[in-house]
């Protein structure tokens, strides 16, 4: 008799993927308990440099999570109470909350129905006198259509933050995730494309104004 009972598929299985680099991850982590060097060592620095050569970003910042990624990101660009940040409504909460955590008030554009990415055709109606940046999310490892909204942003002269927690190594056009905007957010939870042991995040950015004001 044929067992037609459904064979459960995990999500994510991140017990598996760590014992296929288990000896490398265990050797690195034993590197750093050696050299007692717990913040800011010489494999922030290399990372750093390694992520920023990847994306072909002039700094890319380590920064504690994704979100405050988001957070130092939207703190560099001096937004705050009144302003507006248009953003995408499918998203992880972090996207919005951060935000809300400055002051300011997301506004939800709609997304595509195909790439459940952000619609640049729902942002131009969003846009008003209080709209401080637009915060595309980069959604299950693809690009949202950044050349029309980089557009719509350069004609109003509104920042760009990509929200790119879920697609580090995506490519838009030529380009990668984290430098098709003004500032980039990454995000190295455990369940992201590239996941760390805990938590972690990157902001990468062309501008070293910006990229100054986040490192400090």
């Amino acid at each position: 008799m044929t067992n037609n009972t459904p064979t459960p598929v995990p999500f994510i299985n991140l017990v598996a993927q760590y014992q296929r680099i288990k000896s490398e991850v265990q050797e690195a982590v034993l590197k750093v308990f050696d050299d007692q060097a717990f913040v800011l060592g010489d494999e922030v620095a290399e990372f750093e440099c390694d992520i920023a050569e990847y994306c072909d970003s002039r700094n890319a910042i380590g920064v504690a999570s994704g979100t405050d990624a988001l957070l130092l990101a939207l703190m560099a660009l001096e937004i705050g109470p009144g302003d507006e940040v248009i953003t995408s409504p499918f998203t992880f909460f972090a996207t919005g909350s951060c935000i809300a955590r400055v002051g300011a008030t997301p506004v939800f554009a709609d997304i595509d129905p195909v790439s459940f990415n952000l619609c640049p055709e729902s942002i131009e109606s969003k846009i008003t006198d209080r709209t401080k940046a637009i915060m595309p999310v980069h959604i299950f490892g693809q690009c949202a259509d950044m050349e029309p909204i980089w557009r719509n942003a350069v004609r109003n002269g509104i920042p760009v933050i990509e929200d790119a927690a879920q697609a580090i190594g995506a490519e838009y056009r030529g380009r990668r995730a984290g430098v098709l905007g003004t500032v980039g957010c990454f995000s190295f939870f455990p369940t992201k494309n590239l996941g760390g042991a805990g938590d972690g995040g990157l902001v990468t950015t062309d501008d070293p104004d910006l990229a100054t004001r986040i490192r400090r």
